[in-house]
């Protein structure tokens, strides 16, 4: 399949990424946008589902969200969730200039962070024609309730006080791991198997990965509940993909939202934890959500 770099403006931040030409396609082709997770960038896995989904006829569109990776945007290293469900609609956007894209048949995939994006821009963007949710956040509260012990949040809320009244001074926003070898050290993701996939994978495939994000990102995490918009995607057709030993995004926070869905919709369980669906668990992640695309929008 051919792959091509791409570039596009995202109302004044150039965003880049990849864009995968589906096989076998004559003429304007399904389309599905994807980007990654929480500080992950593309190469962090995103070429092998971008690989599937193209294999099927899919065209595919990936992209680095910005401040991240290839893509610019200031300041560095931090997520605003909002910016990012934007991001994807300037993504949408800019693939249905491309002569190869049939605008009508407009898929997302999102998993982890991005998985809560994707529940968001399903219900907002009627251009979206069928939605993957892998392994998502759906509630920012919640998960923090099920990562940070509570003893231990009073003090991040002290830091994002100080990080408040610094930035006011005129300081550089305060950063933090995004993971760490100890999971009880602050850190975004305070899992083990947080740690040692980021960490494995940067190395192994990413070297662009940085591990840092500023302290706000951690803070707008809190804030931030996609679950909320789950019952206003039908009837654009909803596939939910859950890792059934999944801790970092608990599997039953996903399960408990994807009742609240409405038809169409199908959730697949998944054994494992949450990475998996990259390495290990990759035919059991990926060939679900082709087939739904396939479904939904054709190939």
């Amino acid at each position: 399949m051919a792959r091509r770099d791409i570039e596009f403006d995202a109302e004044g931040v150039t965003l880049r990424g990849w864009f995968y030409g589906g096989d076998g396609a004559s003429g304007p082709a399904p389309t599905v946008v994807m980007a990654h997770g929480f500080s992950a960038v593309k190469e962090m896995y995103l070429d092998s589902f971008a690989e599937s989904f193209a294999a099927a006829g899919l065209n595919v569109l990936v992209f680095d969200n910005r401040n991240f990776g290839a893509s610019d945007g200031e300041p560095r290293q931090e997520i605003d969730p909002w910016e990012q469900v934007r991001d994807y609609r300037h993504a949408i956007t800019y693939a249905t200039t491309l002569d190869t894209v049939d605008p009508t048949r407009i898929g997302i995939w999102g998993s982890s962070y991005s998985g809560g994006h994707v529940l968001v821009v399903g219900a907002i963007d009627r251009r979206v024609k069928a939605v993957v949710a892998q392994v998502p956040l759906v509630s920012g509260s919640a998960n923090i309730g099920e990562l940070v012990r509570a003893d231990f949040r009073a003090g991040f809320r002290e830091m994002f006080d100080a990080d408040r009244a610094a930035r006011y001074a005129g300081d550089p926003p305060a950063m933090v791991p995004v993971v760490d070898a100890d999971p009880t050290a602050p850190s975004a993701l305070p899992t083990p198997d947080s740690w040692t996939w980021f960490t494995e994978t940067g190395k192994d495939r990413a070297p662009s990965w940085r591990n840092e994000v500023t302290l706000r990102t951690v803070e707008m995490l809190g804030e931030y509940e996609p679950g909320t918009y789950i019952g206003r995607i039908s009837p654009t057709p909803l596939m939910m993909v859950v890792a059934r030993g999944d801790h970092l995004t608990p599997a039953h926070l996903a399960i408990d939202a994807y009742e609240n869905a409405r038809e169409p919709k199908r959730l697949v369980i998944l054994p494992g934890g949450h990475f998996d669906a990259y390495v290990d668990g990759f035919e059991g992640a990926s060939g679900p959500a082709r087939d739904w695309f396939v479904e939904h929008l054709g190939g």
